[in-house]
């Protein structure tokens, strides 16, 4: 079931981050609609029914007139509307990062305004075809001059739209969201199996020691792993199959991308691979937690940049990654084993661990926002809200640690003396909040010992 989720994740993104699909659908119901106005003008110039009145009437050199000046106008505004945003869109990108272009893309808004319009053009140019000097599609016509009254809604709201999204606030909260989405659809859901045969532990000695290679067919981006089809393959070759790159990952044509043991059965588990696993020229948010968390910090990196300096920006990001990190905190625990039905491990897959994530998203701007009091105090303050919403031991130390950095930064960076102590009373405020509940730690020290040596 996790399996069938994740493919229709992936098929859903793969057709959502492009300019053709939505439009393509627009236009065959522009189609579907023609055939039907057809077929009742055709009814109609039989004498089967009597044309209402508010179907709009003439000649057919007037029809022809009409339908041609609409599919013209149309077309150009296609043209010349959507040349001036990517223009924009791409002026933004160069400053913003180049994620602009592709949320414009995959935007729905703007697939159903191309769409609409296109529809529209190919509407016309159909009744266009079929109007003769002894048959005037009077339907068509009205439906093609209602279709242009839609369109100049549409292109209203578009304008409206576009000057929305290049807001970058409006930018980084859908990020985000997007982020938050890929949370809680990766969340395992599939039923337990109890645990048969060798442990993992064991497993990766044996495929360390003795296991045979899998090495990729082409270059790219590991986009998503059937994890499913995986365990299939491996419980067919009774074989167990260690995926030492997660997606996200960039691999080299040739590079080992599977390592299976036993070492006999790799041969037959490299012939069918390519069927467990998507590599492609970019990134993608199905199983690729952290791209997301990358894109807000390659906003608030370039906000924070000298050509830039746009301190707001970057704050506007470090609360956005408080907030998916809050999720993440709850909602993340990534499955590092998949069994076949009778409990043996088939199938061992690297994993984004919490502490990585946390390092990605705080720890460059930490690095670029050296100095800068707003950004430092913005953090704890992100770091604050994150520890209010886990209460596992493990994961807040990793804020702590986090924190740690932060102070020690204080001195050396922050001359101000009321600067120094408006951060300060923001750590002992972090402090307060991630040390309740932190329990004892595994090597016997107490919450109130690792607050005192973190300062």
């Amino acid at each position: 079931m996790r399996g069938i989720w994740w493919e229709t994740d992936r098929w859903r993104e793969r057709l959502r981050t492009n300019l053709w699909f939505v439009p393509t659908l627009v236009v065959l119901v522009a189609m579907l609609i023609f055939a039907v106005t057809l077929t009742l003008d055709r009814a109609a110039a039989n004498g089967a029914f009597q044309i209402p009145p508010w179907v709009i009437g003439g000649t057919p050199d007037a029809a022809r007139q009409v339908l041609t000046a609409i599919a013209a106008a149309i077309i150009t505004v296609v043209g010349v509307v959507f040349s001036i945003t990517i223009v924009a869109l791409t002026l933004a990108s160069t400053q913003f990062g180049p994620r602009m272009l592709r949320n414009f893309i995959r935007d729905r808004g703007t697939q159903l305004t191309l769409g609409t319009f296109v529809a529209t053009f190919v509407y016309a140019i159909a009744v266009l075809v079929v109007l003769g000097p002894d048959f005037v599609p009077h339907i068509g016509v009205t439906v093609s001059i209602a279709s242009m009254v839609l369109d100049l809604a549409v292109l209203i709201y578009f304008i409206n739209h576009i000057a929305m999204q290049i807001q970058l606030p409006n930018v980084i909260a859908d990020i985000a969201r997007d982020v938050n989405l890929a949370v809680d659809a990766n969340r395992d859901l599939s039923p337990t199996t109890a645990a048969q045969g060798p442990s993992t532990a064991e497993l990766l000695t044996l495929l360390d020691e003795s296991g045979g290679v899998v090495r990729t067919t082409s270059s790219g981006y590991l986009q998503y792993i059937r994890y499913e089809r995986l365990v299939r393959l491996a419980a067919a070759a009774d074989a167990v199959v260690h995926l030492p790159y997660r997606p996200g990952h960039f691999l080299t044509e040739g590079q080992v991308v599977a390592t299976v043991w036993p070492a006999d059965a790799a041969d037959r588990i490299a012939e069918n691979f390519a069927r467990g696993h998507v590599t492609g020229s970019t990134r993608s948010l199905v199983q690729d937690i952290s791209f997301g968390i990358d894109q807000l910090v390659e906003i608030a990196l370039r906000a924070l940049g000298s050509s830039t300096n746009d301190i707001f920006t970057a704050l506007a990001c470090i609360d956005w990654l408080g907030d998916c990190l809050s999720r993440i905190a709850v909602a993340w625990d990534p499955v590092p084993v998949r069994r076949d039905r009778l409990g043996r491990i088939r199938v061992i897959a690297s994993q984004v661990s919490y502490e990585r994530l946390v390092q990605r998203a705080f720890e460059k701007i930490r690095q670029a926002g050296r100095g800068d009091t707003a950004v430092m105090i913005r953090l704890l303050d992100a770091l604050t809200r994150i520890s209010d919403s886990t209460t596992d031991p493990g994961r807040r130390r990793v804020l702590l640690d986090q924190a740690a950095m932060i102070e020690r930064q204080i001195d050396d960076t922050i001359p101000e003396p009321a600067d120094r102590a408006d951060v300060r009373r923001r750590c002992r405020m972090f402090h307060a909040a991630a040390s309740s509940g932190l329990g004892d730690t595994p090597d016997g020290t107490n919450a109130e010992s690792a607050t005192i040596a973190l300062g």
